[in-house]
């Protein structure tokens, strides 16, 4: 592992000097970095801001595969790797393998008695957790600036419901009963996802579309990421929290221990990655809730993601059906920015009978007026836009490693 980190190293002066016509430089902050190391798994580290801190050791590798032409040839290779504990294809560079080998193991502090509960969490609550991560946390990826800029002008901007499926892949597999067992793919999504970021890092710098729109010189910083996973596992578990879905103490630490050992998986140092909910809502209040902001680019992500889910065939989830969904997840002023049209039906029967639904639906509450009249309705809603979510899956799934940005003389798909 010292080689590797001794070439992650010397890679990434490399890159600085590479990319030095383009002013690469160290992105600022806003508000000084405070969030604590000790609020970490790892429970210290050096405090330095996330923002300026990449992943050396997958950048440098993945920058020398584009640039040498192997990458075609990579991705046919890792495309019949696809679970867990399956042997590295043969034929890989030396220099990929060793990284993959070492990238694929599950941090020491994992705890799988957790992970078992987390199973048993995901079985009870999928239903929520698939609405949640399909359009809380989906449609919160463009309100976040960096993010909506970072797919809307690389590759994935072109193809966006491929774009999708394989996001949404990370949450299928995480919520899955084998997902970091030898025959799931939660281990393996995560490693391919941590080599495309790396490629994503080392190609959108390249584009002068997106040299003009952002506000960093490069992309998907361990900051960036962070702010990527709360908008899954913190903002989830706020809405259960603000539904008033009882949720057993052992069962949301096991939810978010099955998050932390992702975030691992993908790359992020152990030093930012919360220990606790406490922990994880502070550093969400300074990395993720003042960042959240409309974009043009986000604005045109929000409104092909909310014509993809109307288009499958379900007719109660029209577009402004779903477009009054983001608007009762994402607020009035984010929905406004993204250009989302006010539903006269749905906006108050959301707001104003919600809460009531989820407490009939815990057993908390009587079916009474008027949630005895808008039950069916809004069930029917929640296991549909769960399906919505499900339909993204489209099977097989394979992560590759991209090898250009988006093209955009040609019309998106």
């Amino acid at each position: 592992m010292d080689g590797l980190n001794r070439r992650g190293a010397l890679k990434a002066g490399g890159i600085l000097g590479a990319l030095g016509a383009l002013g690469l430089t160290a992105p600022v902050r806003a508000q000084p970095w405070t969030w604590s190391p000790a609020e970490s798994v790892a429970g210290s580290g050096s405090g330095a801001d996330p923002m300026t801190v990449w992943d050396p050791e997958a950048d440098d590798l993945v920058a020398g595969l584009i640039d040498s032409g192997q990458v075609p040839r990579v991705n046919e290779l890792l495309r019949t790797w696809t679970r867990n504990g399956q042997a590295l294809p043969d034929g890989l560079p030396t220099e990929l393998r060793d990284f993959m080998e070492y990238a694929r193991r599950m941090p020491h502090w994992a705890d799988p008695a957790k992970l078992n509960t987390a199973i048993e969490f995901n079985k009870k609550r999928g239903l929520y957790l698939g609405v949640l991560y399909g359009f809380a946390s989906g449609m919160m990826s463009t309100v976040i600036p960096k993010e909506a800029r970072a797919v809307y002008y690389s590759k994935g901007g072109h193809d966006l419901e491929d774009r999708i499926s394989k996001t949404a892949k990370l949450g299928y597999d995480i919520g899955s009963s084998n997902a970091y067992a030898p025959d799931g793919e939660m281990v393996v999504t995560c490693v391919k996802t941590r080599l495309v970021h790396a490629a994503v890092r080392h190609l959108l710098p390249q584009s002068p579309h997106w040299v003009r729109a952002a506000e960093e010189d490069k992309p998907i910083s361990q900051n960036d990421i962070m702010v990527t996973w709360h908008s899954l596992p913190t903002t989830v578990n706020k809405h259960l929290t603000n539904w008033g879905v009882p949720i057993p103490g052992n069962e949301s630490a096991a939810f978010l221990h099955s998050w932390q050992v992702a975030a691992h998986m993908l790359g992020v140092r152990d030093e930012y990655i919360p220990n606790s909910w406490p922990a994880a809502n502070a550093q969400a209040a300074q990395v993720l809730d003042p960042i959240l902001a409309p974009t043009p680019e986000g604005a045109k992500l929000a409104d092909r993601l909310l014509s993809l889910g109307a288009n499958i065939d379900l007719a109660l989830l029209t577009k402004p059906v779903l477009g009054s969904f983001t608007r009762f997840l994402l607020g009035d002023a984010m929905a406004d920015g993204l250009l989302i049209p006010r539903e006269p039906v749905w906006d108050p029967l959301l707001r104003f009978s919600w809460g009531p639904f989820i407490a009939v639906r815990e057993g908390v509450l009587g079916a009474v007026p008027p949630v005895a009249d808008a039950y069916w309705l809004l069930d029917e809603f929640l296991r549909k836009a769960a399906l919505i979510y499900l339909a993204e899956l489209r099977m097989p799934i394979s992560i590759e490693i991209p090898t250009m940005n988006r093209d955009l003389s040609v019309p998106p798909r």
